[in-house]
């Protein structure tokens, strides 16, 4: 048995059903599982000292391309629409391997956890020179935080009428049979999973109408979830209106894409019909404010898909389309669009700290994270509030207004990841210059 106290925090933000926050309070963790959240605890094992600290639920990311960590800032797609931007990059996706996917995966979500993540989901839709999507899921296994990786794909190459290059399409057969070759090797349904295994054709304009109806047919024969990108700027919807003479929301009902296993990202366009529609059904939503603003999609209708009741959580997407993947900023920039759109009270900062932590984990069907409450797992984020960031604030438990944007501390199943602020399972440092040293060879080799 393995115990950790973390003990005396100033402020435990808890997501637990009630909502509670409690002053100088502790956590006893036992064996990866949180069996008790309150005042004068105490414990043989280890303790960890949170005062001056507010300690939440570690933020789970709901929508991410790891593999784009590589080409950040890149010349020629920095203020490029959706449509061009994916031009723009294609060639030089076009020349990853297996090694540029696992230390571009190491180094996003070393940056994830760094910024209070402990889940995080991604969304690998190409697979060029032998990369698989196990190259992703060894990296996180390596650095420690829970994974839901997607099989994303591409089948509809420019030959065909489709925006991607022919030689990053695969046939939609082999598709299907590695998408089966990976859900039986790597996803784990259990409570407490580290790792659970997503279908995910990339989008509506790169996959047929028949894969993304196979897909959503083997994924519930699987048990496991569906994602894709959806309605993410005008270019997409007036493609769904001229190849589909519908709406992305229409299409993805007709094919089978709605319900509480569905997740989709971006939805900037979305209409009030469809808003109704995922509310309806329970189908979730992955907000990626930072990358809409980068690539000029919109404000996402986040207000009214709360309001509605669609579920949504909070997604940082690639690192090609945002440059960053500090997902508490990327919270931080969700509350402060939708004020920009709807006015100064249209989310406070309590809101989109819970869309960040519990609202990302049940749409991921991961009600055992996102909270911290007796029988959840110890997925715990504590935040130095006795710093710069935070000097002067009248209440430090509003993170997302006066707080830092790196954890002190992180913890996942109970395993400590960050130590004051270092990551403690990966050689960072040997990584970084790793993968500069990849970017440079495929900017030479352009």
């Amino acid at each position: 048995m393995v115990e950790i106290l973390i003990k005396n925090a100033d402020c435990i933000l808890t997501m637990d059903d009630a909502r509670r926050e409690v002053c100088g309070a502790d956590i006893l963790i036992r064996d990866g599982v949180i069996v008790a959240v309150a005042v004068g605890l105490a414990t043989s094992g280890e303790v960890i000292n949170a005062a001056g600290c507010v300690v939440t639920p570690g933020l789970v990311n709901t929508h991410h391309h790891l593999y784009q960590t590589l080409t950040r800032a890149v010349p020629g797609g920095q203020d490029a629409l959706l449509f061009g931007w994916l031009q723009t990059l294609y060639p030089i996706w076009s020349r990853f391997t297996p090694e540029h996917m696992y230390v571009s995966a190491q180094i996003g979500l070393a940056e994830l956890a760094l910024s209070g993540c402990t889940l995080s989901s991604d969304h690998l839709y190409l697979y060029p020179n032998g990369a698989r999507l196990e190259d992703t899921i060894h990296a996180a296994a390596e650095l420690g935080l829970r994974f839901h990786p997607t099989r994303g794909a591409m089948s509809i190459g420019i030959s065909s009428g489709g925006l991607p290059p022919d030689d990053l399409v695969e046939d939609e057969a082999a598709i299907l049979n590695d998408c089966i070759r990976v859900v039986d090797g790597f996803h784990d349904p259990a409570e407490g999973s580290m790792c659970r295994v997503g279908i995910a054709p990339c989008s509506p304009f790169s996959v047929s109408r028949e894969l993304m109806r196979d897909a959503a047919v083997l994924a519930r024969d699987k048990g496991v979830m569906l994602h894709t990108h959806l309605a993410e700027n005008d270019e997409d919807i007036a493609y769904s209106l001229e190849k589909f003479g519908c709406r992305p929301g229409q299409y993805a009902e007709a094919l089978g894409w709605v319900g509480r296993d569905v997740w989709h990202a971006h939805c900037v366009k979305l209409d009030p019909s469809e808003i109704a529609l995922f509310a309806e059904t329970g189908t979730g939503v992955a907000h990626c404010p930072c990358s809409n603003c980068r690539l000029g999609s919109g404000i996402a209708p986040v207000r009214e898909m709360r309001d509605a009741g669609v579920p949504v959580g909070i997604g940082v997407d690639g690192s090609a389309s945002n440059d960053a993947g500090n997902l508490v900023a990327e919270a931080r920039m969700a509350m402060l669009l939708q004020r920009v759109a709807r006015g100064a009270d249209a989310m406070s900062a309590r809101e989109a700290l819970e869309i960040a932590t519990r609202g990302g984990a049940d749409i991921l069907g991961r009600p055992d994270c996102g909270r911290l409450a007796v029988g959840c797992r110890a997925d715990v984020a504590i935040w130095d509030v006795s710093g710069l960031a935070s000097a002067g604030s009248w209440d430090p438990a509003a993170l997302l207004l006066a707080g830092p944007t790196t954890v002190r501390d992180l913890f996942v199943e109970g395993r400590q990841i960050v130590r004051d602020g270092q990551i403690q399972t990966l050689d960072l440092g040997a990584q970084v210059a790793r993968q500069n040293q990849m970017a440079r060879a495929l900017s030479e080799a352009l």
